[in-house]
């Protein structure tokens, strides 16, 4: 094993206390020296050095993204004549290695023996057996999975014949978690109930606010273990039923009504806006008037929080698009020989998106919401009554 010793110039040293990408500087310098102490090893010889032990040459920098907890870094990857690469595949030097793959590819491989893309020479050393994926993916996949849950899955049975119950959230620091993952065999109150008491053990408290579709079951699953938060109906999916109830011939016309409605700045406004597009298609679409007044309070609950929030908490978006990356990764699969399997392949894949969401972009500043909160605690103190709502809550799409 190399010894390693850094160098560390003042100014990335006075980088860590100005700013918050100087740990990301600090990290990629120490890094880069790392490979470079690598590679000498490896060669058995430095820079221009002249030795009768040194087994090969050096062959330039070949750069590479290395996305981090701290922020993407560029690392100076050594390469080596004769077509080899550094960091080798040797014990001796492989501790700090960076793959040869994208992190995305290698949770895709190891979630299915049957992964399209070929993998590279460097990322296997002999022959893996067929067991070997499953083995390797198996710990980290079922990270979301609740316990002891008990599924039947009858065998070569299509996952698309079993309802997958995902929750994402925000946290108290504006960052967006996978929360949960669990295979059912229905949509009932009941699984709703198990996936939601198996969150709140997990350590998931302080619910301000649970954006869903109005499927019966999750809705009173949500008022039964969320008591005192607020529900936001997606207003896609409002919308959407809505529309269904209206001739072709009037729903563009009533969809630029529903979306002006929907974008109102406060709820009286919004409540004027449904007043007036009631009394316009009274007649023509009685079904439909009436499946938006029933569903209006609902879908304008967002309407309470700052206009900051509003946009990505009024629907649930989020999560269609997290279930469509779902089904894509599942589409290729297609059969899964049983229910670990599936497990394998949505874990990788949730995996892989909790690290975006966690080490990426920050999805919320959460200063004015904090602000809001504590306005509301005053309001409810003057008043006199309990506020509804916790010190570290986080908003939750389910």
């Amino acid at each position: 094993m190399p010894d390693y010793q850094m160098t560390i110039d003042g100014e990335t040293v006075r980088g860590l206390f100005q700013e918050d990408a100087g740990l990301a500087k600090l990290l990629e310098r120490v890094l880069n020296q790392v490979l470079e102490a690598q590679v000498g090893a490896q060669l058995r010889a430095e820079r221009y050095e002249r030795t009768e032990e040194r087994q090969g040459y050096r062959n330039g920098l070949r750069p590479r993204q290395l996305t981090t907890r701290v922020g993407r870094l560029t690392l100076r990857v050594p390469q080596v004549r004769e077509g080899q690469s550094h960091p080798s595949s040797s014990p001796a030097t492989n501790e700090v290695s960076k793959p040869s793959c994208s992190r995305s590819w290698r949770w895709w491989s190891m979630a299915s023996p049957r992964a399209k893309s070929p993998p590279s020479p460097r990322s296997c050393v002999g022959r893996a057996s067929p067991s070997r994926p499953s083995r390797r993916c198996a710990p980290g996949s079922t990270h979301w999975l609740p316990r002891g849950t008990s599924v039947p899955w009858a065998s070569r049975t299509s996952p698309s014949s079993w309802p997958t119950r995902i929750a994402i959230g925000i946290n108290a620091a504006g960052y967006r978690e996978i929360l949960g993952i669990q295979l059912g065999d229905s949509e009932s109150e009941g699984s709703w109930s198990t996936f939601f008491g198996w969150l709140k053990r997990r350590g998931l408290a302080g619910v301000d606010l649970v954006v869903s579709d109005a499927h019966t079951g999750l809705v009173a699953a949500v008022q039964r273990h969320f008591q005192g938060c607020t529900w936001q109906r997606c207003q896609t999916h409002l919308a959407s039923d809505v529309l269904e109830a209206v001739p072709k011939s009037l729903r563009q016309e009533l969809h630029e009504h529903l979306r002006i409605l929907f974008e109102a700045p406060d709820m009286a406004t919004a409540r004027l806006l449904l007043e007036q597009l009631l009394q316009i298609y009274t007649s023509r679409v009685p079904m439909a008037n009436a499946t938006l007044e029933a569903g209006f309070d609902d879908a304008t609950a967002v309407l309470a929080l700052p206009e900051l929030y509003r946009r990505r908490l009024r629907t649930s978006n989020g999560m269609e698009r997290l279930n469509e990356e779902v089904r894509r990764r599942e589409r290729i699969i297609r059969i899964f020989p049983n229910r670990e399997s599936a497990i394998r392949l949505l874990g990788a894949v949730l995996m892989e998106r909790h690290e975006q969401w966690t080490m990426g972009h920050r999805y919320f500043e959460m200063a004015s919401y904090w602000q809001w909160r504590h306005e509301q605690h005053q309001r409810d103190a003057a008043l006199g009554t309990a506020s509804v709502h916790t010190a570290q809550g986080r908003p939750v799409a389910a």
